[in-house]
């Protein structure tokens, strides 16, 4: 029963997911009208999330991954060097199209994020399910201040998630989780951007 829960949160609470809400919560935050919310958030999520994941889908059946969540540090480089070079694409375009600062902002922090656990990657697996929702939390945070300090609940059982499923250890889901949420307030903060 409780891998089961775990499969479960494994699956709703995912990298793809997550970055999917803050894209497109961020463009409509950003903006205002409905269809350049909509437009940005299109052209955000072609730039970072769709291709990563069409890629990781199609890995998966040509069995060079193991499974979308449930692979080995050393399956997950390609994936890596692909969103490098999407965040960095996609920081040029969205500062260089004046996108919403917003938008900017997070790819510049998601562009740090993916450098440094690429890096780590060599050595270590660092869990992607914590960083990813642990920087959605200082971001929700960030934006909307105070009184979206309860998305914090969401971090620990995505942590434990990933310990039960034994893809991570506490330490991987540790680091991850704090690395993530590090970079994303330094990034945010420094472009001043505080709820």
């Amino acid at each position: 029963m409780s891998k089961r829960l775990a499969k479960l949160i494994t699956n709703i609470v995912n990298p793809f997911l997550v970055s999917t809400a803050i894209l497109v919560l961020l463009a409509f935050k950003d903006t205002t009208e409905t269809g350049e919310a909509i437009k940005w958030a299109l052209v955000s999520l072609a730039l970072s999330v769709i291709p990563v994941f069409i890629l990781v889908v199609f890995l998966v059946r040509r069995k060079k991954l193991e499974g979308l969540f449930d692979n080995p540090r050393q399956q997950r480089n390609i994936i890596y060097l692909l969103a490098c070079a999407l965040a960095a694409l996609g920081c040029a375009l969205l500062w260089g199209l004046k996108a919403p600062r917003l938008l900017s902002v997070t790819f510049t922090a998601g562009l740090i994020c993916i450098v440094v656990f690429m890096a780590l990657n060599y050595y270590w697996k660092v869990s992607l399910h914590t960083a990813f929702t642990a920087a959605a939390v200082v971001v929700v945070i960030m934006v909307y201040g105070a009184i979206a300090a309860w998305t914090v609940v969401l971090v620990p059982p995505v942590a434990w998630a990933r310990i039960k499923l034994q893809q991570h250890s506490v330490a991987q889901v540790t680091v991850g989780g704090l690395l993530a949420a590090a970079v994303v307030a330094v990034v945010f903060w420094g472009f001043g951007v505080v709820g």
